[in-house]
């Protein structure tokens, strides 16, 4: 999951060189507009959710997408002339005005789902596959499943498709790339797309697996995702996938082997994973700054 929310991160920053700390919205959102469409759309309910899912996704990626795109146009386009400071100030503004937004349609008594958060998530019928001592859900199966492919897929895109090379050339060069007729803006765009689809889907799987989403669920796993992003290589797909799965595997350990190690089990369980994962990033940093796969951001003059 954080690897597809790090890419989202890596090919903004890869393009116009601004951390969109509101990513994590965009892929909050993703999780509640599919949640929406289970809960007022009777058709969904009624059939496995298995069928239903490939609706929900869709459903998911459109709003998510929708906000990336209206995000570019109305709060970043304005200001790719100012100050680095002026948008990393308004990604945090829209971040919280996205929180309040959800927070007060989705949670409030008398609206729409009228539940408090965290919101429950439908689940996936069936049960977990069992391989030896190890119980792995559907839904986490989905998630690498979706992960692998999403990577596959990207990467085909910017290295062997037109509008990929174009997205290459505007992260080296923005003016020469107007130059030579690439339509720069609408290549921002697609960028701020290709990530909101990738947050949606994360959004939708963690919403499957953990069975429940929340209106800030978007900020602890934007700056995993961000942080993801900068273990791997800020700017670099690849290394933005391997970030994200480095971070899972952490946590993973942290919650369910470090408990059972005499030496390390008081500072094992679920509530010490956030501080493994961040204390991987800066052990990583010191060691080697540009990442486990190093930078591919373009110096510009």
């Amino acid at each position: 999951m954080y690897g597809l929310i790090a890419v989202g991160y890596t090919m903004v920053y890869g393009i116009l060189q601004i951390i969109n700390f509101a990513h994590g919205e965009i892929f909050m959102l993703g999780g509640f507009g599919a949640l929406f469409a289970y809960a007022w759309v009777p058709a969904l309910r009624d059939i496995s959710l298995w069928a239903a899912l490939p609706v929900l996704l869709v459903v998911a990626v459109l709003v998510s997408v929708a906000a990336a795109v209206g995000a570019e146009r109305f709060a970043y386009r304005p200001l790719r002339g100012a100050p680095r400071l002026a948008p990393l100030i308004t990604a945090i503004g829209l971040s919280l005005f996205l929180q309040q937004v959800v927070f007060n349609f989705f949670t409030l008594p008398g609206r729409s789902l009228g539940v408090t958060a965290p919101v429950p998530f439908p689940q996936l019928p069936g049960k977990p596959l069992r391989l030896g001592p190890v119980t792995v859900s559907w839904a986490a199966v989905l998630t690498v499943v979706i992960a692998a492919a999403a990577m596959l897929g990207l990467t085909y895109f910017v290295k062997r498709t037109r509008t990929g090379r174009a997205m290459q050339a505007t992260a080296q060069d923005p003016k020469t790339a107007r130059l030579m007729g690439i339509d720069t803006d609408r290549i921002i765009v697609i960028a701020f797309a290709l990530g909101a689809v990738l947050a949606a889907v994360a959004c939708v799987t963690q919403g499957l697996r953990l069975g429940t989403v929340s209106y800030n669920m978007g900020f602890i796993a934007g700056l995993k995702g961000f942080t993801a992003a900068v273990l791997g290589g800020i700017g670099n797909i690849q290394g933005a996938m391997l970030g994200g799965v480095v971070l899972g595997v952490a946590e993973s350990l942290a919650a369910g082997a470090l408990p059972h190690l005499p030496a390390l089990h008081m500072f094992g369980g679920s509530v010490w994973k956030d501080v493994w994962a961040f204390v991987i990033l800066i052990v990583v940093l010191l060691v080697r700054p540009q990442g486990l796969l190093g930078e591919r951001v373009p110096d510009r003059a």
